[in-house]
């Protein structure tokens, strides 16, 4: 595990400047989930929290997504793009093995001068892009980043299985991290957490080409997600609460500090566990399990967004994002909030 603290020395100040989200309109219920397996919206609701979840239309894709969610963006601050030199797409579900879904949204963007690269992480891609963008900019590497967390789970969900066509739904959302030019400017970022266990690798994955795990242990399926539920449940309860104790620890608060909790929206049961192993009150949460679903990639800049929509976010307010997911990774953050500007 890697914790620490922002560098005080590091040259330059990123913060949040933008952010935008999309959702596909096609709303797959529980009640629709009832007719294709076997199960009921007592029992979903009762596990997961999930009532419902988006699913992209057939012209749909995760590069698509992502160009919608940045659009939203635009529209709503008015940012301009053309001067992005850092793009990052945090996805497990790109459109094409190469070219990396990032270099279709530069395309359609026009953007003419970036480095754009997809990022593998499953849940924890969006916390990892950022943690990455956030990086850049302080070192003076880079200037403006576009960091987007989109993914199209239904299209590698098998919708035979009921333990895991339940829980998957789509979305994208984004964010445009800038580096502040203000003399007296305070980093966006404070503290950071990191880790992987590999050897849970077979308990959440879908293989593309490989028939063996490395060790000779055969895949026992290809192209479709494939979830071990009680272990990566187990996984998350454990690291989640333990993990962000760690980050606040190096940051010199408690959870008490914290005005909004921002986890990976998973399952409803795996927050509430959080929170409660925390000492953080689940009304001081974002998620958006209820409505979406797991969104990979795309729950936390998701949840972040109807924040911002709703106006619940203030400046100063201290940020805890928590990414968990396939690999097994996770990676925390903890944000010193700035009020955005939308475009009026």
């Amino acid at each position: 595990m890697s914790t620490g603290l922002f560098p005080a020395s590091a040259p330059y100040r990123p913060r949040i400047t933008a952010i935008g989200s999309y959702t596909p309109e096609r709303r797959l219920t529980n009640a629709e989930l009832e007719r294709l397996v076997e199960t009921n919206d007592e029992w979903i609701v009762q596990r997961t929290g999930i009532r419902e979840r988006r699913i992209c239309a057939p012209e749909e894709s995760t590069g698509t997504l992502a160009i919608r969610a940045v659009q939203n963006l635009v529209e709503r601050y008015g940012s301009a793009l053309d001067d992005v030199d850092l793009l990052i797409v945090a996805t497990s579900t790109p459109d094409f093995a190469f070219p990396a879904t990032a270099c279709l949204v530069q395309a359609h963007f026009g953007i003419p001068h970036t480095l754009a690269y997809d990022l593998s992480a499953a849940c924890a891609g969006f916390v990892h892009g950022l943690h990455t963008a956030s990086g850049m900019i302080a070192s003076g590497l880079h200037r403006k980043a576009l960091v987007i967390g989109a993914d199209a789970l239904s299209k590698i969900t098998d919708y035979t299985d009921r333990t895991t066509c339940i829980l998957f739904g789509d979305a994208a959302g984004a964010v445009l991290v800038e580096r502040d030019e203000a003399r007296d400017a305070e980093s966006s970022l404070l503290a950071y957490t990191a880790g992987t266990d590999g050897r849970g690798g077979p308990h959440l994955y879908r293989a593309v080409t490989a028939v063996s795990w490395t060790d000779g242990e055969p895949v026992p399926a290809g192209g479709k997600l494939m979830q071990n539920g009680r272990e990566v449940y187990r996984f998350a309860v454990q690291t989640v609460p333990r993990a962000s104790a760690e980050l606040l620890e190096a940051a010199g608060l408690s959870p008490a500090d914290v005005d909004w909790f921002i986890p990976h929206s998973a399952n409803l049961r795996i927050i509430e566990s959080a929170c409660e192993k925390l000492g953080i009150p689940l009304e001081k949460t974002l998620h958006t399990i209820e409505d979406y679903g797991n969104t990979s990639a795309a729950t936390i800049p998701l949840a972040l967004d109807e924040g911002v929509r709703a106006g619940l976010l203030k400046d100063g307010d201290r940020l805890l994002l928590f990414g968990f997911g396939g690999g097994l990774v996770y990676g925390g953050l903890l944000l010193k909030w700035k009020e955005l500007q939308p475009r009026v």
